[in-house]
């Protein structure tokens, strides 16, 4: 599950271009850690981006 379910942040898809400028296919994943969380009042487990627990938006149990 790479995708955040505080702000939705997901995997993005794009190319990598080499020096010769050809093109291939690649991703750029989030930084998803697994994490206990209160979430309405109740201790559950969440996928959470670093950045959203960097800044605070989910209280950790």
């Amino acid at each position: 599950m790479a995708k955040c379910s505080i702000c939705g942040k997901g995997v993005v898809f794009g190319q990598s271009v080499s020096h010769s400028h050809r093109r291939t296919n690649r991703a750029w994943k989030p930084n998803i850690r697994k994490v206990k969380a209160v979430v309405n009042g109740t201790h559950t487990t969440v996928h959470v981006c670093s950045r959203c627990l960097r800044s605070g938006k989910i209280e950790r149990a």
